[in-house]
């Protein structure tokens, strides 16, 4: 299923969640750093990579929700499609929590956000998990007649137009 947003021949959202999935991770490891190390410093960079996390997780959910609503009903990538967005909306949200438990004083995060922090990790570990399934086993966001002949996407050229390429996907 080919992803109906695209930036540059590439579909969005597989683009943006880089950004979310790299800096909420990335806090949860500077949490425990600085709780290793007594670090004031790796606390206050985890809280606003926190922050920066939840708002790029939400610019990356705009286009997720996109893509789903063009994946046909009654599919098993539109269950998990759905699975996929459901958690990580809770995903953000534990790790919104958890960042405005913070604010007052990001140096010493109660127990509580790291705790949120963390089982927020081990959802988005599971959420990503879903994520490659619907990119990898089920296709969606690839383009049609995909294979590893395919033009250049910014040739303006389909992908199927080789069907003659040994190489060549078959996504259905």
């Amino acid at each position: 299923m080919e992803s109906k947003v695209k930036f540059m021949g590439h579909a969005i959202h597989p683009l943006l969640i880089a950004f979310p999935l790299g800096l909420l991770l990335t806090s949860v490891v500077f949490d425990v750093l600085a709780l290793l190390m007594r670090s004031k410093r790796l606390a206050i960079s985890a809280f606003h990579m926190l922050g920066a996390g939840v708002i790029s997780g939400l610019a990356a959910s705009v286009f997720g929700l996109l893509d789903w609503l063009n994946i046909p009903e009654r599919t098993r990538a539109k269950q998990l499609g759905a699975l996929h967005g459901i958690g990580n909306v809770l995903v953000s949200g534990l790790f919104g929590v958890s960042w405005l438990m913070r604010r007052d004083d990001p140096k010493r995060p109660e127990p509580g956000a790291l705790f949120l922090s963390l089982i927020g990790a081990v959802l988005a570990g599971a959420t990503g998990w879903m994520g490659g399934e619907l990119v990898e086993r089920l296709g969606v966001g690839i383009d049609r007649g995909a294979h590893l002949n395919a033009p250049n996407s910014l040739s303006g050229r389909p992908a199927i137009e080789d069907n003659t390429a040994p190489e060549r996907l078959i996504i259905s």
